[in-house]
C-alpha cells in the first residue's frame, strides 16, 4: 500500500480542485490551449531539472513509494506532478478570480451600450 503513496497524493489535489471547475464555472478545461501553454512553461523546465538532478545523484525518489513505472528515468508519479500542482494551481487562480470578479483582459467583451448592473458608464 506504500507504494501508492505518491499517486494518492496526486489523486487528492486533483479531486480537491474538480469542484472548482464544475461549481465556479472556471473553464480551465475548456480553454486547452492556454492549460497546454501553462503545463508546458511550468512543467518542462522542472521535468528537466529532475532528470538532470537524479542523473547527477543529487536526489532520488524511494522507489517503496511509488509505483514502479518510470517516464525518461524519473516515476510517473513525478512527471504527473508537474502537470497536477499547475493544473490545481491555476483552478485555484481561476476560482478566486471568479469569486472576487478580477479581471485580466481576457473576458469576453460585452457589446456597445450593455452594462453590468451597478457599474459606472
Amino acid at each position: 500500500m506504500r507504494e501508492l503513496t505518491y499517486a494518492a497524493m496526486l489523486v487528492f489535489v486533483l479531486v480537491a480542485t474538480l469542484p472548482l471547475e464544475i461549481l465556479l464555472r472556471t473553464r480551465v478545461y475548456a480553454r486547452l490551449r492556454r492549460l497546454a501553454l501553462v503545463l508546458v512553461c511550468a512543467g518542462l523546465p522542472f521535468v528537466v531539472w529532475d532528470l538532470l538532478a537524479v542523473r547527477a545523484g543529487h536526489w532520488f525518489f524511494d522507489t517503496s513509494q511509488t509505483l514502479g513505472l518510470e517516464l525518461a528515468g524519473l516515476p510517473l508519479e513525478e512527471v504527473l506532478f508537474f502537470v497536477v500542482v499547475p493544473l490545481a494551481s491555476v483552478m485555484t487562480l481561476e476560482a478566486v478570480r471568479s469569486v472576487r470578479g478580477w479581471t485580466v483582459g481576457d473576458e469576453p467583451q460585452q457589446p456597445a451600450g450593455d452594462t453590468v448592473e451597478g457599474e459606472a458608464t
